[in-house]
């Protein structure tokens, strides 16, 4: 993969719970499929109608726990607990790939759970200060390092709406190919 001329774009995609953050990063993968992309999702996992927790899925198919209610041990969030060691096992194969091998980094989410890993965040730190673009969702409310992802000189942050998640997908991946950032085919 060549060096490219165009600086690295950097959007963080925020909003309220259940706006759709999590189904735009996913139909960007899609239209990106293919491309020189890495990263992840999160999904709840819900059992006899309940939500029982949240999966979280690479873009290399590589699927797991993050948090559950039947966990008994990590750090808890309401009522789920947070299986990091796991969580990072997935994550961190999937964003310390050779530079070489991935101009985008695709990454839902920037929040409460998964910062309880300090690997994961010490990881987009250091994607940040590379050449390569990010789409990450980020929670709309939080202190400490989602605070700091927000304010890193050159992201752009986007609220999905209602009115504008079936379009952002769309805009986001002819951004990012007009710009020649995605690598591949």
């Amino acid at each position: 993969m060549q060096r490219r001329a165009n600086p690295p774009i950097r959007i963080l995609l925020t909003g309220r719970p259940g706006c759709g953050k999590t189904t735009v990063l996913m139909h960007l993968a899609e239209l990106l499929e293919g491309r020189a992309i890495a990263g992840f999702y999160t999904q709840e996992i819900r059992k006899g109608g309940q939500r029982w927790g949240f999966g979280v899925r690479t873009l290399s198919q590589h699927e797991g726990i993050l948090s559950s209610v039947d966990l008994k041990e990590g750090p808890s969030v309401g009522r789920y607990r947070v299986d990091v060691d796991g969580f990072e096992r997935l994550v961190l194969a999937e964003l310390n790939q050779p530079a070489e091998r991935v101009a985008i980094y695709l990454i839902d989410e920037i929040g409460k759970m998964e910062c309880f890993s300090r690997a994961f965040v010490e990881s987009v730190r250091r994607l940040l200060a590379t050449e390569r673009s990010l789409v990450a969702t980020v929670a709309q409310k939080g202190a400490g390092f989602i605070e700091e992802v927000k304010a890193y000189p050159g992201t752009e942050t986007i609220e999905v709406t209602l009115a504008n998640r079936g379009q952002l997908p769309g805009r986001l991946a002819r951004r990012l190919l007009s710009a020649g950032l995605a690598g591949g085919s």
